[in-house]
């Protein structure tokens, strides 16, 4: 799957997607970034039962994945059960990749419902002072 930009998840809007996650299989959504100081936050859902997720970070396609920052390491998820909300820090340019893993269910898939959005730093320069 290709890597999203910043721009294309501005342009999702308020919209959910979904995610088909077979048993015993993990799905990634890669965003490629290149400015620094935004936040990436996601909410998302699963359905039936948990899932596991974790955040990932590459400086390019190039970069051996033993070589991979995580920053948020792989956690099982109650999503079936509660909205799972987070949001990273992007401090430098590269590929954040959301990772939403299913291997560890044999024989159910499932279905995870998310939503992405992107935010720039509010810059306060003044120019609204009298």
């Amino acid at each position: 799957k290709l890597p999203l930009t910043v721009e294309e998840i501005m342009n999702f809007g308020e919209s959910k997607r979904e995610l088909f996650i077979k048993s015993s299989t993990y799905s990634i959504i890669p965003i490629t970034v290149t400015e620094m100081g935004l936040t990436i936050s996601w909410i998302f859902s699963s359905d039936p039962k948990s899932i596991s997720f974790s955040v990932v970070y590459q400086e390019s396609e190039d970069t051996p994945l033993d070589q991979c920052k995580v920053l948020i390491p792989m956690t099982r998820c109650n999503s079936h059960k509660e909205t799972i909300r987070g949001q990273v820090k992007v401090r430098n340019s590269g590929i954040y990749t959301l990772i939403f893993d299913n291997t560890f269910s044999r024989f159910i898939s499932k279905r995870v419902f998310y939503h992405l959005a992107v935010e720039r730093p509010v810059i306060y320069d003044g120019s609204d002072f009298p």
